[in-house]
């Protein structure tokens, strides 16, 4: 079994599905080599429906260079507008052409501003804003240059065998792959991945460790600017200086110290104080992190065991799907335990893509997996420090869990000249976690 990159590896993802050789290459060259679409879920009224009853405006953006989180921030300052009063479905990378659905609490249509590398287009009113997850999935067109097209088969057929008969696929020159469904490198953080390590300590009730995981802790990545400003916040502990060291960009490190500068920085309340000036999404994302750094874990281990990703053993917990909508997604609200009884039935509806396994987000309401999935779960919970229990939290860091599948499938179409995925993916899936397989590259690379 391949290992992993070292990068990878510390954020839990061990090992590669595929053993035959990458590609190399490199995403990203120019924006629009990574291009996503939102397969949008959200249904609207007319743009001139009463604002009284739908006084939420949704518009639709393609926005080239722009992270999601820097969008609704500087479209919020140009309308005046608080920043939680903009909502979306799903965050996007940065260094992409992305295509997404945004709402706006409380704004008409000719009021939305011109903003640099954006296209708005209005496409209603609704009663409530977008919410994370109002979407099926994402729709990719990726193009990887200086690449070697060569070991495309080879690792297509590895991953189409991994996937195995896990729905009828579309007919042309498609071919259905699978992965293990990783949460890819973005979650944690490219160049510094510490976003899994500020939610752990928050799990623990380590509130100036968090801050400092997030505001110190200096990455070889990083510009040397900016790894003085972490390096020197460690060591004096001067939040007033320290926001005069920080680079100007850098908006939620200064938040941060500004509010330690403010309220002293000596208790833990004031630490909790300041990790809380984050958006409540950001804050829940800390603790998401930590979520998804346990269940890479788990995924890694049952690699590691060589226990299968496409069908259920006896233990599994599965999840049957929710409709036949396009991506078909998982609902983890329907689960069922597989006994040995049970282990035939069960595969059936996997293979006919009616049932999925799943592996936990561990929150408060997280029931185990029996027999060896279970002490799989169970063995990298203790591994790691954390138990259900741990999640009871206040305000945004609060999760109850949920389920998540551990195989990715995807109809995939590849062309050369130059090397260019086609492929859509559910939402919550990471289209990295599929295209390292393809170059075997660090995830910097990606």
């Amino acid at each position: 079994m391949r290992e992993a990159h070292p990068l990878e590896r510390a954020v839990g993802m061990e090992y590669y599905a595929s053993d035959a050789p990458g590609t190399g290459g490199s995403l990203r060259e120019s924006a629009a080599d990574f291009r996503v679409r939102e397969l949008e879920a959200f249904d609207t009224e007319p743009a001139d429906a009463d604002t009284g009853d739908y006084p939420h405006l949704v518009f639709r953006a393609t926005l080239t260079n722009w992270d999601t989180n820097g969008f609704a921030r500087d479209l919020s300052n140009k309308l005046g507008i608080s920043r939680e009063r903009v909502s979306w479905a799903g965050t996007k990378d940065r260094n992409a052409v992305t295509t997404q659905l945004f709402s706006v609490r409380g704004v008409a249509a000719d009021d939305l501003p011109e903003v640099s590398n954006a296209e708005l287009d209005v496409v209603g009113r609704a009663g409530r804003p977008i919410r994370f997850g109002d979407l099926r999935g994402n729709d990719f067109t990726i193009v990887v240059r200086d690449a070697d097209s060569e070991p495309v088969a080879a690792v297509t057929d590895e991953l189409a065998a991994f996937g195995g008969d896990c729905g009828d696929g579309d007919a042309g020159t498609s071919t259905t792959v699978g992965v293990p469904n990783y949460f890819g490198q973005q979650r944690f953080g490219s160049y510094r991945a510490i976003t899994h390590e500020v939610g752990l300590h928050v799990l623990r009730g380590e509130w100036e460790d968090a801050v400092m995981t997030y505001v110190g802790n200096p990455s070889e990545h990083e510009p040397p600017e900016t790894r003085e400003a972490r390096a020197r916040v460690e060591e004096e502990r001067d939040w007033s200086a320290a926001i005069e060291a920080f680079p100007r960009h850098l908006r939620y490190e200064r938040a941060v110290l500004n509010t330690l500068a403010e309220n002293g920085g000596r208790s833990a309340g004031d630490f909790r104080e300041a990790l809380e000036t984050f958006p409540s999404n950001l804050q829940r994302l800390f603790v998401h992190a930590a979520q998804s750094y346990v269940f890479n874990l788990i995924l890694s281990e049952r690699l590691e065991r060589g226990l299968p990703f496409d069908r259920a053993v006896e233990g599994d917990v599965v999840c049957f799907a929710d409709d036949d909508g396009d991506p078909v997604l998982p609902d983890t609200d329907r689960r069922q335990r597989v006994t040995g009884r049970r282990v035939d039935v069960v595969n059936r509806h996997v293979e006919r893509g009616r049932a999925f396994v799943t592996a936990p987000l561990v929150g408060t309401d997280t029931e185990f997996g029996d027999g060896e999935p279970g002490e799989i779960e169970r063995g990298v919970c203790e591994t790691v420090g954390v138990e259900p229990g741990d999640f009871d939290l206040p305000g945004a860091f609060d999760s109850t869990g949920t389920r998540r599948a551990i195989l990715l499938t995807t109809d995939l179409d590849v062309t050369r000249d130059p090397l260019t995925f086609d492929f859509a993916l559910p939402k919550g899936s990471y289209a990295t976690v599929l295209l390292r397989e393809y170059l075997k590259a660090g995830p910097l690379d990606l």
